[in-house]
């Protein structure tokens, strides 16, 4: 059984693990304040072009959404789309640090200004939440990226009505890769508040890197990080991870097979007429299976059943990693055509 239904599913790139093995008797410092976490600091920084940022290594991608989010008051709340992953897919787990979530529809995978402006209306006084936090994540839930323009006109909101902007970046490298994509990691920093790059979908056995670029948000994320058991031992682990992934072009490499992987897939389902859900350039594809086929796919591959599509369909969702070889897509291709015949 060959999987397509995320993209960690593999160990880490040989680069992390060259990295890892070769400062494995190194002595260090604990819980992040090692020289090795220093140094993958100082690399993000220099990418980031931004020195005033703090960075935090995280070991994944929800406890990265439940610290920013702590970071509010306790009577503040965070907007999202309604697919956004805080709200799908996390257990309740802000609202269990007593944050309520406010959602929109949102536009393919992406929240809107209006959206915004339209929640903290609705939201006037002391008897109700008060928003104070917008997240989003790049590339979305479902697969979709946002343009320069987009993000800027969030941020621009987000300052008008006071409120901090939180990117979601478990997938950024893909996003970041993607045809159409324009924005760099130098914008993300200078149009959020917060964010995190992802290494756990990237090629790393773990860990993220949480950006703070808002003063206001700084003091003591590490006693927050501590109070959400989120604070390594060997912190140095993640600082090794991804300093390897980011010191050169590993990190975009990594992401660029994975997205490369998936349009492939894109490209050979279109050859069946199998429509796409979505339109997404990343290496999250969602097509519209007929029902008999998924069945037949699933006895050989591992994919997501995403939502029924009507009574004879099924929106699929297919994902591609850093790992995965021109050999896995060839030989799904020939399994479709056995499939179909």
């Amino acid at each position: 059984m060959y999987s397509f239904a995320n993209d960690y599913s593999e160990g880490a790139c040989e680069k992390v693990l060259s990295a890892l093995n070769q400062t494995n008797y190194t002595q260090s410092a604990g819980y992040g304040v090692d020289h090795f976490c220093e140094q993958a600091a100082k690399v993000i920084r220099k990418r980031l072009e931004h020195e005033d940022v703090d960075i935090h290594f995280i070991t994944g991608g929800t406890p990265c959404n439940v610290l920013a989010i702590s970071t509010l008051k306790a009577h503040e709340a965070v907007i999202c789309v309604e697919s956004g992953h805080i709200n799908t897919h996390e257990t309740g787990a802000v609202e269990a640090t007593g944050h309520k979530i406010l959602t929109v529809k949102g536009k393919n995978g992406k929240i809107t200004p209006e959206e915004i402006v339209n929640i903290v209306k609705s939201h006037g006084d002391e008897h109700m939440v008060k928003p104070k936090m917008v997240f989003l994540s790049d590339a979305t839930e479902l697969g979709t990226i946002y343009l320069k323009d987009e993000l800027q006109s969030i941020y621009n909101t987000c300052k008008e009505l006071g409120l901090y902007l939180y990117l979601d970046g478990a997938r950024l490298g893909n996003a970041l890769v993607a045809t159409g994509n324009d924005l760099t990691l130098k914008d993300i920093c200078d149009l959020t508040d917060i964010f995190y790059i992802g290494g756990t979908k990237n090629g790393a056995l773990l860990g993220e890197a949480m950006v703070i670029k808002n003063d206001d948000l700084k003091p003591d994320f590490r006693y927050l990080i501590k109070q959400h058991c989120s604070m390594l031992a060997k912190g140095r682990v993640i600082g090794v991870q991804m300093k390897a992934l980011l010191e050169d072009k590993t990190y975009f490499d990594n992401a660029r097979n994975a997205n490369i992987m998936a349009q492939a897939l894109k490209y050979i389902f279109s050859q069946f007429g199998i429509k796409m859900y979505i339109d997404s350039p990343t290496n999250q594809i969602f097509p519209i299976l007929e029902n008999t086929l998924l069945e037949k796919i699933k006895s050989n591959y591992i994919v997501t059943e995403w939502a029924p599509y009507d009574e004879r369909h099924t929106v699929t969702r297919f994902v591609c990693s850093w790992a995965t070889k021109k050999s896995d897509i060839q030989d799904f291709y020939n399994d479709l055509v056995a499939y179909t015949n």
